[in-house]
């Protein structure tokens, strides 16, 4: 089935709101009706949209066996592009909100054990995992970093877990101390990983193959190769498309008058993934993991291009 034919939109009422730390505000979403949300599962986010041209991603942190409310968390981004300040200051109790999703990237992957690694709001996703983990009887550890204590999220929530839970400021502990959690890694443990670049870039470079299951909020550097020319079918629109050099697939699709899913438009939210049923991609997102790339069973068209002279996607 394509992404497309499972995306949902809800219009949701903020009921609440409240800080939970220091430039971080937390929601909660409710049906106008008090209609059930649609089922999610820990590591979801949704689509929350602000204005014609404003939408943004936030992952869902309450507790997903709630189907009455959603819980997001949205950090005030002083140089951002307008998505938090709109939040933070425009959005009240009451209003009406266009929600698209939940969409699942960085699902929580079954194991004995689990190493969670948050750094500042990228704990937003981590949190449902941690309950869930804890339901399973899994054995797991979470280290949790933020420039000062009063900037991290959750705190007094996660203060319920005990030692197993390792708050780090860095204006009291400094950097991570990543070698304590992820060296001599037991056999068959998992790490799932949430945060800025350069965290997650160090949690790489120290996690053995197929350990370690990251999203990212920002497109990950990554060398490519240089662009060309390529055509693209659209086997359900009937249509074959040209890709110059120097544009997108997303914007050839768009172009063409086809009506196509997308939102960050940087390979890092996942709205557009398309399926691929010809062809090989050149993938360039921050979303796929190395399996799924090989696989080329979808890509995502606003960044990934093609290998070959020939696409055929399921649009």
């Amino acid at each position: 089935m394509s992404v497309y034919e499972s995306e949902l939109v809800s219009e949701l009422v903020v009921e609440e709101r409240e800080f939970a730390a220091d430039g971080v505000l937390a929601l909660t979403l409710r049906h106008p009706l008090g209609e059930e949300l649609p089922a999610w599962e820990p590591g979801a986010h949704v689509d929350v949209v602000l204005g014609p041209d404003l939408e943004r991603q936030y992952s869902l942190c309450g507790d997903p066996a709630d189907r009455t409310a959603w819980r997001i968390a949205v950090l005030r981004e002083p140089d951002g592009r307008g998505g938090s300040a709109y939040v933070h200051e425009q959005l009240g109790r009451g209003d009406k909100l266009r929600v698209r999703g939940p969409r699942n990237h960085f699902a929580l992957r079954p194991a004995r054990r689990y190493r969670f690694i948050a750094g500042g709001i990228g704990i937003t996703p981590i949190l449902p995992m941690l309950a869930a983990a804890e339901a399973a009887g899994a054995e797991w550890s979470l280290l949790y970093g933020g420039r000062t204590r009063r900037s991290m999220a959750f705190t007094e929530e996660l203060s319920g877990y005990g030692d197993r839970v390792t708050i780090a400021p860095q204006d009291e502990t400094g950097l991570l101390d990543l070698a304590s959690v992820l060296d001599g890694l037991p056999e068959g443990t998992l790490v799932h990983c949430c945060g800025p670049g350069p965290l997650l870039d160090a949690v790489e470079a120290r996690c053995p193959a197929g350990a370690l299951h990251v999203e990212r909020f920002a497109p990950k550097v990554q060398e490519v190769g240089q662009n060309t020319e390529f055509e693209v079918e659209l086997a359900r629109s009937g249509r074959t498309l040209s890709v110059p050099a120097d544009m997108s697939v997303l914007d050839a699709v768009r172009g063409a008058g086809v009506e196509v899913l997308f939102s960050c438009t940087e390979g890092t939210c996942g709205t557009c993934e398309t399926d691929v049923l010809e062809g090989d991609p050149d993938h360039r997102d921050s979303v796929l993991s190395d399996e799924e790339r090989e696989a080329g069973e979808t890509m995502l068209i606003c960044v990934s291009r093609c290998r070959g002279k020939r696409l055929v996607l399921d649009l």
